[in-house]
């Protein structure tokens, strides 16, 4: 199967990114690289793509199962990130030619034996749905709903078939939906006379087919499906069981509707597919509780230091200066280095890493250059920027290590380019082999997973190494506010709210509230097959977990070191990466709540990448209450006047 190669993507990108600087586009999102342009009676070619259910979450290729198919089969070129998400899009034997209708067109008759039946009900069961796309838009399904201002609600691709009564039979039968009636929308140049496609619909029936005569593929006329006699599919009033033995005979109609609708804003049906109403109402309700909330927390905190300082710094007697409590009296601890400070450093370098590559990718998303039209384009874009920020990795654990009186830069550098990627890279090849095991198209092929670790051993592992180099012995040391005691200070007790198991938990609830609704369409979009496309929305919520993980910490760091405890280090780190636990905790909650999994396999898969979407969290989050609370500390105490 050909691969489109890493590097063409990484050019596409920055082509695209000069183009729109040169030319000052306003554009917020790209529907693709260029519009394509038909003329009346040219070919359109359907192509195929995988078959996916919600409720497996395990993916299929098109002819896995046996619909009709055309003389040869040819892959189309995928990016990594199509290959990640399990797409497989092929040719079909459907063909239409532009703004010319087609009624009851035979493809092919098939005939069922029993493997075909077994497959065809197992999929019924699991409501697998058939992938189409045309010019780059993916099939739709429209559904019109009374009780919406919105008319009609759009689903992706049509299910294979359904399940139910019939003729009064109590029994349970399986039906197959083998007729297709598409409509294709186009645009048309009123100058030009060129159609541009705007819209891919369908709307699938089952229907026993009859004919005359023996079956000839070419010739034979069928007498349920005549345009000749009046004779249309309307309805699925008599339905094709799936059945051993039974025939089934695969027809289309085509129809071409004219559409207002311009090209550039032809993928707004597909991102506007559910009711925003609530997404706006709920994520503009949650930020202006967290923007509240963080503005309180800001101002106490900045009136509590200015007061501290303040007495601090005021001359006072020796017997009152010996009276003095709070978080001056361990400036001579503050900064010793914690217990395990290598993977201390290993893992701020890591999250370091993953905010850069979060920021640029979103950055990107807001500006459009990863519009849903470009599939794939979202995933292979992170892999390559977590590849390349392996850079500010290196150099940022090997600046802290040195900071800690470190030697061995290398073993920091070692360490931050292989921890997290191995433990990503072991539990993803683990999950594969259970999908490999499943037979589904959704496993990687071993050619992308040695693409896979060739990006990081050639590319990520060199660049943490030479980041590790230059934070390390081309920049100078990070020197200390105060010095540091040779003997460590002993710490007082601690009431139960100062318990570090207490005041982690605690600090990571107010940065889980500020994400937890976005997370809902988040795996909304992941495991239910919506598009998701206001990053937006999202930027500005990444920007609000910032602050909120920022400065939850460091309240929580300013009333430890007030209580004179003088471990902040790696309470700092879990204060605000405790928030990941909260984060699963929701990913179980949506699990029983909204997703109807019922293979032992899916939950695997399900728990699996979400406890690894966890563990990314944490690592983000608790660099960004580290790094706050490094800031914070070394500000107020080289604020004071320490004798």
């Amino acid at each position: 199967m050909a691969r489109e190669p890493l590097a063409r993507d990484l050019c596409i990108y920055v082509c695209i990114c000069i183009l729109l600087i040169a030319h000052q586009s306003s554009c917020f999102y790209l529907p693709g690289v260029a519009p394509e342009d038909f003329w009346k009676g040219d070919p359109l070619r359907v192509k195929v793509n995988k078959l996916s259910s919600t409720k497996t979450q395990l993916p299929y290729s098109y002819y896995s199962l046996p619909y009709c198919r055309p003389k040869r089969i040819v892959d189309s070129a995928e990016n990594l990130g199509e290959v990640l998400r399990g797409d497989r899009i092929e040719n079909s034997p459907y063909v239409f030619k532009m703004r010319e209708p087609q009624l009851c067109n035979p493809v092919c008759r098939i005939i069922l034996d029993d493997k075909t039946e077994k497959d065809f009900r197992e999929m019924i069961d699991d409501e697998y749905r058939v992938n189409m796309i045309l010019d780059n838009l993916p099939l739709v399904v429209p559904i019109r709903r009374l009780d919406q201002e919105s008319p009609m609600v759009y689903l992706h691709g049509f299910l294979v078939g359904i399940k139910g009564q019939y003729s009064g039979i109590k029994e349970e039968k399986y039906f197959i939906h083998n007729h297709l009636a598409f409509v294709v929308k186009y645009h048309t140049d009123q100058q030009l006379g060129l159609s541009r496609i705007v819209g891919f619909e369908v709307k699938p029936f089952s229907v026993k087919h009859e004919y005359e005569g023996e079956w000839n593929e070419n010739k034979t006329r069928l007498t349920t499906c005549d345009p000749h006699a009046k004779r249309l599919v309307t309805s699925s009033e008599s339905p094709q069981e799936i059945k051993s033995k039974n025939e089934i005979i695969f027809t289309y109609d085509v129809e071409f509707e004219a559409s207002d609708v311009k090209w550039a804003y032809r993928w707004d049906t597909y991102l506007l597919m559910a009711d925003d109403q609530i997404h706006w109402f709920s994520i503009v309700n949650s930020l202006m509780i967290v923007l509240f909330l963080s503005g309180m927390v800001a101002m106490i905190m900045l009136r509590t230091l200015y007061r501290d300082i303040s007495k601090y710094n005021q001359l006072e007697t020796q017997e009152e200066a010996q009276e003095e409590t709070g978080w001056k009296l361990v400036h001579g601890d503050v900064f010793r280095p914690p217990l395990n400070s290598d993977l201390l450093c290993i893992y701020v370098g890591t999250g370091v890493q993953f905010f850069g590559m979060i920021l640029v990718t979103m950055m990107f998303a807001a500006l459009g250059f990863l519009s849903p039209s470009n599939r794939g384009g979202l995933m292979t874009a992170m892999l390559l920027l977590w590849v390349l920020m392996g850079l500010f990795a290196g150099y940022t654990s090997g600046r802290l290590y040195k900071m800690f009186k470190g030697t061995d830069w290398k073993k920091i550098a070692f360490g931050t380019a292989f921890i997290f990627p191995a433990t990503a890279f072991t539990a993803f090849f683990v999950l594969n082999a259970l999908i490999w095991g499943q037979r589904s198209s959704g496993a990687v092929p071993f050619q992308t997973m040695f693409a896979l670790l060739l990006l990081w051993f050639g590319i990520s592992f060199p660049l943490v190494f030479v980041g590790g180099f230059v934070g390390f012995n081309k920049k100078p040391p990070i020197e200390d506010p105060v010095k540091t005691n040779k003997i460590a200070r002993q710490i007082p007790v601690q009431p139960w709210y100062m318990n570090s198991m207490c005041s982690i938990l605690i600090g990571g609830i107010l940065p889980f509230g500020a994400v937890f609704i976005e997370l809902f369409f988040i795996l909304t979009s992941i495991w239910l097959h919506q598009f998701y496309y206001i990053f937006g929305f999202l930027f500005i919520v990444f920007v609000i977990l910032i602050i909120t993980c920022a400065e939850i910490t460091v309240v929580l760091c300013y009333f430890q070191l007030c209580s004179e405890d003088y471990n902040w280090w790696w309470r700092s780190y879990l204060t605000s990466g405790s928030s990941a636990f909260y984060l699963f905790l929701y990913t179980v909650f949506y699990f029983f709540t909204k997703l109807e999994i019922t293979k032992p396999v899916s939950g695997i898969l399900y728990f699996g990448y979400m406890m690894l979407l966890s563990y990314a969290f944490f690592v983000l989050t608790g660099t960004i209450g580290f790094c706050a609370c490094f800031w914070f500390t070394r500000l107020i105490y080289s604020s004071v006047k320490i004798d």
